[in-house]
């Protein structure tokens, strides 16, 4: 049994290059299952620059060593974890770059021109990459390829922007988690994780399931609050949290694919069920289509309740 189940929370992983081939349709059924069923997955054949990936890894850890750990290690909640003491904090050490529409990475403090550069790199081909997915998850839920990108579009186009964070060493992590159970507000978030040290999970079917360090530079992908909305609840945003580690710094790159503040978000019209006929006209059109898909029957409903004639 223990290996049944073992099987059954195996995180799906989703081969991008096979998506050009003749396993397109398979690979894009896993792909809507992987965001109906679970939430979230792992991307494997990306196309983004695996060196490049490794590089920013290096810069961010150099500059965490260099800039960021006396602080932290200095912090309040430090302090008062080591008495012993809980508080409703993160273990966690971060700053936050925006990327799009406009740049404020240039004012991110101490940050050196090798990581501005690298990071920059890094985060055009993983724009052109979440663009790529969100074609991808419209194509799935049957709506027109840019629905995602046009809806995440205010004045100026979708939020593309990046939480840098590592999850120090913890000397007492069963009082603090590095992250609390939460649910991303945003839309969908492209993860380049620690390839060493764990923490990251993700709850699923009442059970927690622990996302193993990224090997290979794999991207992990979960849906945001807004991605849910605009499904109308079939691909769902998922509870997840960062548990804290007696040994290894966990490094964790989540950059999220977000709408503009100004963008005004609402479920798409064609993942919505029908609403406002009388039952007697729903009766009616059953009567001819018993025997028929029910699909085509609510496309039909929906179609009489905008006045259009059928």
């Amino acid at each position: 049994m223990g290996l049944i189940k073992e099987k059954e929370m195996e995180i799906p992983v989703i081969d991008f290059s096979e998506l050009d081939g003749e396993n397109r349709t398979k690979t894009m059924s896993l792909l809507d299952h992987a965001c109906d069923k679970w939430g979230f997955f792992m991307v494997d054949n990306h196309g983004i620059d695996k060196e490049l990936m490794d590089k920013v890894k290096k810069l961010i850890n150099s500059h965490y060593e260099e800039h960021l750990k006396e602080k932290f290690y200095q912090s309040e909640m430090v302090k008062a974890l080591s008495e012993g003491k809980t508080s409703d904090a993160d273990w966690e050490s971060t700053f936050f770059v925006w990327h799009k529409p406009t740049s404020n990475i240039s004012k991110v403090p101490n940050i050196s021109d090798e990581l501005i550069k690298t990071m920059d790199e890094y985060v055009s081909q993983l724009h052109k990459f979440a663009e790529r997915l969100s074609k991808l998850m419209c194509e799935n839920l049957g709506l027109p390829q840019e629905h995602i990108m046009n809806a995440f579009s205010g004045l100026e186009g979708p939020v593309f922007g990046t939480k840098v964070a590592k999850y120090p060493e913890c000397p007492r992590p069963e009082l603090i988690r590095g992250l609390r159970e939460h649910t991303d507000a945003g839309g969908i978030i492209l993860l380049l994780q620690d390839d060493q040290v764990p923490g990251l999970e993700f709850l699923k079917d009442g059970k927690w399931v622990p996302v193993p360090p990224s090997k290979n530079n794999t991207i992990f992908v979960n849906t945001g609050d807004q991605v849910e909305i605009l499904s109308n609840g079939k691909y769902k945003s998922v509870v997840h949290r960062v548990m804290t580690m007696k040994q290894g710094s966990r490094l964790s790159i989540a950059t999220f694919y977000n709408p503009a503040g100004d963008a005004i978000i609402s479920p798409a019209q064609e993942m919505l069920y029908p609403s406002g006929y009388r039952f007697q006209d729903y009766l009616k059109l059953y009567s001819t289509t018993k025997f028929g898909d029910k699909g085509s029957r609510f496309h039909t409903t929906k179609k009489m309740e905008n006045g259009d004639s059928v």
